[in-house]
């Protein structure tokens, strides 16, 4: 079969690889009819995360049951289905309360496993013709329609970065009601983070960035475009929140109420852009957040850096404003999303066409499209937001 391989820094190639195969009774074999790009597959294209050559990339699969294990019981040959990022058991200590991203079970080294992430497990990556689908009867969803529709980049945002912008903005950050809520890094993630917060009823969203195609995808959707190069984006949203109006005998919480840091380890520094700053979200959210509010940390923070950039680390220790954080009684969460705890409802948010992720989708291509995709993506090149790969 084919699948789209690490081959060096910055360099993918689309290789023949064993088929993807059953190996346990409990398996599915799956054969892929989306499979979209992520950026955390660009944190080991950069080299960044300790990925191998000949390693099979991605982890945001979806298409067509075709074989199934003796064992599986709830799942065809035939049925549609999307693949959940994490990979878990459904019976362990972690699973059973419904933290599936901590499965005591799917890697030996230490709680949780994905598809194609460096790592974490052993599992080969989406972006292939085929995949196998440890525990299947777990870790298949179910869908409607068939290949090819409407609803194919929708449903193949649930494999991932849909339910990680949800669980950003509802877990996280904790979005309610009337919130207002600023979000930084506008690339997949936060733009359905931001996405997200406004479906839970978020009053005012702000997205950061400072790419064009990014900041225009936010105004589309709803929220309110925020251009880092402009200046202090923290001076510029409480600007607009005075310009709006506060409340009376709110003017002191001119801030916002959540932030969600959707960047990670590979933020800018503002005042120096060719340089990295680990830090710098943090510290913008900690100025930013009202008293008493949420920060949700969806961003990545890897345990190590191997090939850190001008700026970064080899350790991601970052040095926190925890005396802000403290002073305001500030909430901050971070960790990987349980998948299927929001699988089935946001599943069911697509069907019933009130939520519609795939319009943050720019670009399709190929499986021997991929190390273009790649390249564009990573330089941000072409208006390339989310790319979905069709073998």
């Amino acid at each position: 079969m084919r699948a789209v391989v690490y081959e060096d820094v910055r360099t993918v190639g689309v290789r023949e690889v064993p088929d993807a195969t059953l190996e346990a009774d409990t398996d599915a074999l799956v054969r892929i009819t989306s499979s979209a790009l992520c950026g955390t597959d660009l944190h080991m294209y950069d080299g960044r995360t300790g990925a191998t050559a000949e390693f099979v990339l991605g982890h945001e699969p979806l298409g067509v049951v075709e074989q199934v294990g003796a064992a599986v019981q709830t799942v065809h040959p035939g049925a549609r289905v999307v693949i959940p990022t994490h990979l878990f058991c459904g019976t362990c200590a972690m699973c059973a309360r419904g933290l599936s991203a901590a499965c005591l079970r799917a890697r030996a080294e230490a709680p949780g496993a994905a598809y194609g992430y460096a790592g974490m497990g052993p599992y080969r990556g989406a972006q292939a013709d085929l995949l196998r689908v440890p525990w299947a009867d777990a870790n298949c969803v179910h869908l409607p329609g068939e290949p090819g529709d409407a609803r194919e980049d929708d449903f193949v945002l649930l494999a991932d970065a849909f339910v990680t912008g949800w669980h950003a903005a509802a877990t996280l950050a904790g979005v309610e009601p009337g919130d207002t809520v600023a979000v930084f890094g506008a690339g997949t993630i936060g733009l359905l983070s931001a996405y997200s917060a406004l479906i839970l009823g978020a009053r005012a969203v702000y997205a950061v960035d400072a790419v064009d195609a990014r900041l225009d995808k936010a105004g589309e959707l709803g929220a309110t475009p925020i251009d880092f190069r402009r200046g202090d984006p923290v001076a510029q949203i409480r600007e607009h929140r005075a310009r709006a109006g506060l409340p009376l005998g709110e003017q002191k919480l001119g801030g916002v109420d959540k932030v969600i840091d959707a960047v990670g380890f590979q933020a800018r520094d503002r005042e120096h852009p060719q340089r990295e700053r680990p830090d710098q979200v943090i510290a913008d959210a900690a100025r930013l957040v009202n008293p008493t509010g949420a920060i949700g940390v969806a961003g990545v923070y890897p345990d190590k850096d191997t090939h850190p950039r001008p700026g970064a680390s080899g350790h991601e220790d970052l040095t926190a404003p925890w005396g802000t954080l403290f002073s305001k009684g500030v909430a901050v969460r971070f960790g990987r999303t349980h998948d299927r705890r929001y699988t089935l409802r946001l599943r069911d948010l697509v069907v019933s066409g009130r939520a519609r992720p795939g319009v943050v989708v720019t670009h399709h291509g190929t499986l021997a499209e991929a190390p273009d995709l790649y390249r564009r993506f990573d330089q941000r090149e072409d208006g390339v937001i989310k790319a979905v790969l069709h073998p």
